[in-house]
């Protein structure tokens, strides 16, 4: 595993960074994997979150620098702790024992040979729930087929296919023809699986495998979100699921005054604001029109309770998770 991380070439940057020398890469990590926080989350798509919640694990670092990042202190600034393996199946396994629906990997793509080793070893100690891969989209193909047998569900953003944006807000300019070739080859490697399932004499519907692609709306950039549907629809459509999302937050974002001044910078891109309501009924609209097979869309929402804030024990709120891990205390009980 460790010639993954002498030169670094696991994401399309192919930074060459020695990280297994200590050396930090783009994303902001060495050859450690850490963790912030890990527990049950019930803010994902319903056939995720199901009714015991998805099992989310959220590694430290990244391979994007999205400006308008909600989780911006665990991506880019650092925040969390380094896991050994054995910690990590332990994480595994006792959220499968408190009722986790799956395995939720969020934020991974740097670390991908070391998670793909650790989740080898969670399911020979008796892993047996299905694993999500919760991601940009902004990583090789070559890096995912390492997970290829280890997970189950796919779960990418496509954020935008404009390449002007994606240099702008993600420091990526090749986001969109990146992100294309991964989602069409985690389509083509998991097969929907979506099933009814009950419990207590409520059915729900749980997915054991396939691929949900989630866009988020940014306001005021109503085109490039219909550019983005127009792909979905010619290359996803009945083969995935399309989540679009409109819950664009701005975040109170903290740090030192230049890097909150280049975000700021980048911010300028969009109109950094929630979105209004004609804008949810535009796309409300525009989304009926395309008749996607699957298709999850957000209520609008003004509530800002959910942004997370992982110096607390509990990053989200109490009705959207339940930790069992931080990455200051580790395991919580």
């Amino acid at each position: 595993m460790q010639k993954f991380y002498d030169e670094c070439r696991q994401c399309p940057r192919e930074c060459g960074a020695k990280r297994s020398c200590g050396k930090t890469a783009f994303c902001g990590e060495d050859i450690s994997v850490r963790v912030a926080s890990a527990g049950l989350h019930f803010g994902e798509e319903p056939p995720v979150t199901v009714f015991g919640g998805s099992g989310t694990i959220f590694f430290t670092g990244c391979t994007l620098r999205c400006s308008f990042c909600q989780n911006y202190q665990i991506s880019q600034q650092g925040m969390g702790s380094a896991v050994s393996r054995e910690d990590f199946v332990r994480m595994c396994l006792l959220l499968q024992e408190k009722g986790a629906e799956n395995i939720n990997l969020v934020t991974g793509s740097h670390h991908i040979p070391a998670i793909a080793d650790f989740l080898c070893a969670s399911k020979k100690a008796g892993l047996k729930i299905p694993v999500a891969w919760n991601s940009s989209a902004y990583e090789s193909v070559e890096s995912l087929e390492l997970l290829s047998g280890l997970v189950d569900i796919w779960l990418p953003d496509l954020k935008t296919l404009n390449p002007i944006m994606s240099k702008t807000l993600f420091e990526a300019e090749d986001y969109p023809r990146v992100a294309k070739r991964a989602i069409r080859w985690m389509i083509s490697n998991s097969p929907m699986d979506v099933r009814e399932v009950a419990c207590g004499g409520e059915k729900k519907e749980k997915m054991f495998s396939g691929t949900i692609i989630r866009h988020l709306f940014l306001p005021g950039r109503t085109d490039d979100t219909l550019m983005t549907l127009d792909w979905l629809k010619a290359h996803a459509d009945g083969k995935a699921c399309i989540s679009l999302m409109s819950q664009y937050t701005p975040v109170p974002f903290e740090g030192s005054k230049s890097e909150l001044d280049k975000r700021k910078d980048s911010l300028s891109a969009f109109q950094n604001r929630l979105v209004n309501g004609e804008e949810d009924k535009t796309l409300r609209s525009l989304i009926d029109g395309y008749e996607f097979e699957y298709l999850f869309y957000q209520d609008l929402s003004d509530d800002t309770s959910w942004l997370p804030d992982f110096r607390r024990e509990q990053p989200f709120s109490n009705a959207l998770a339940k930790p069992f891990w931080h990455w200051k205390k580790g395991f919580l009980f």
